[in-house]
């Protein structure tokens, strides 16, 4: 395949070799039920640990502990977890990446149950099912073209799911938190990752060109990686993104919550969350129907609706029309990440899709928790409204990057998908 995508690879499994339904095919439709339960099961945790620490008489720090040993364990394994998927099958990999979390959940109950005195318990498992998770995640991405003739249409229906499940999730955990003990929201995010591997179990796929057999490990990654970089417009996304995780999306957040909370209160600013929840549906929904030529470009043009938010707030709006900014933010963020999600699928060969996307994961957030740590220092300094500032400035030239950089701007769409 050609940098600029013009030699297209074709679609391999039942997905391209049949003509049945596009989208809702035999395959999809477990793989759906998968993803969506086992989606749940992840968004209840934080809420649950939480609020089960905090009732157990534990301290903050402890959850923040917690918290980091969940995410540290992704981010370090996800390059892994892109090797092993592409040499053992992504489905595999994900079917015991389910049973482990089950297992974890399983444990964390008990342990809630029981009542948490040893701290170091709970975050092993914490690591765990962060371990886990990395173990998950590439093959999450190379399922969806061997499933789906319509990838983009596919993956608009799992961002759509996506973005359900994180508003029930948390709003269901804390739910039940309040109103029995946080080991049954484990006991029912088990239950989330049984019914995943039942999911993925019952996928039928055509197999998937592994790597030689005598590769190490190591040889793998830098296989991945001579992939990964071969690509102009893949690997200048990631550099612009992490720009703009360290400069908008890391930083967005804390601010905001420091601005708005001591105006408006908690619950408003959770409404403002809700908002951006809902543009996600429907960012989802319009990338089910919307299909451009030049998906990054028309992605691209999508998030222009990022600084309306930031924006709004150093112009202090009032609630209904941050909310309305927020709907929109949330709307251009997901069609964007539809549109990414499937050039990658369709312009990157099954046989190291896997450990491409892992590269893709790792450097999209790589960045994130050092915006997060400098925005309050940088609040401190130069003050909430010039950090908004900023950052609605920094999401234009992020924009005005990835629209001037030609591979990225002329990427074509592969025909079909």
């Amino acid at each position: 395949m050609t940098q600029t995508g013009l030699q297209q690879p074709p679609l391999s499994g039942p997905a391209a070799a049949t003509a049945g339904p596009a989208i809702w095919s035999r395959n999809f439709r477990y793989y759906f039920t998968a993803r969506s339960a086992g989606l749940l099961g992840h968004t209840m945790l934080p809420v649950a640990v939480a609020a089960g620490l905090i009732g157990s008489g534990h301290g903050l720090g402890s959850v923040g502990l917690a918290l980091a040993f969940l995410t540290a364990p992704f981010a370090g394994l996800v390059l892994f977890g892109g090797v092993l998927s592409d040499r053992f099958t992504a489905r595999r990999m994900m079917i015991g990446a389910d049973l482990t979390n089950l297992i974890a959940r399983a444990l964390m109950a008990v342990l809630f149950f029981q009542g948490v005195d040893q701290l170091w318990q709970l975050y092993a498992l914490m690591a765990v099912a962060g371990s886990a998770a990395a173990m998950f995640q590439p093959g999450a991405a190379s399922t969806v073209p061997l499933v789906a003739r319509d990838v983009q249409g596919a993956n608009g229906v799992l961002r759509t799911s996506e973005a359900l499940t994180a508003l029930l999730g948390p709003a269901l955990a804390g739910l039940l938190v309040s109103a029995a003990a946080t080991g049954w929201v484990m006991v029912i995010a088990a239950v989330t990752y049984g019914i995943s591997a039942c999911g993925l179990f019952a996928l039928r796929l055509d197999p998937v060109p592994a790597p030689p057999p005598g590769d190490s490990l190591w040889r793998n990654l830098v296989t991945g990686w001579h992939e990964f970089r071969s690509r102009r417009w893949l690997w200048g996304t990631i550099v612009v993104w992490m720009f703009y995780t360290v400069l908008s999306t890391g930083p967005l957040l804390p601010v905001a919550a420091g601005t708005l909370v001591p105006v408006y209160g908690s619950t408003l600013f959770g409404l403002l969350s809700c908002a951006f929840a809902v543009g996600t549906v429907c960012g989802g929904l319009l990338a089910i129907r919307l299909k451009p030529p030049r998906p990054l470009a028309a992605g691209a043009v999508a998030l222009l609706a990022f600084p309306l938010y930031p924006f709004g707030i150093v112009l202090g709006w009032h609630v209904p029309a941050l909310a309305v900014a927020q709907v929109l933010v949330g709307t251009g963020v997901t069609f964007w990440g539809v549109m990414w999600a499937t050039s990658v699928q369709t312009q990157v060969p099954g046989e190291v899709l896997n450990r491409v996307h892992a590269y893709d994961v790792a450097g999209s957030v790589c960045m994130l928790p050092i915006g997060s740590a400098l925005a309050g220092p940088a609040a401190a300094s130069f003050g909430p409204n010039t950090v908004l500032a900023a950052v609605g400035v920094a999401a234009l030239l992020v924009v005005a990057a990835l629209l001037l950089s030609r591979p990225i701007r002329e990427l074509r769409r592969v025909p079909g998908t």
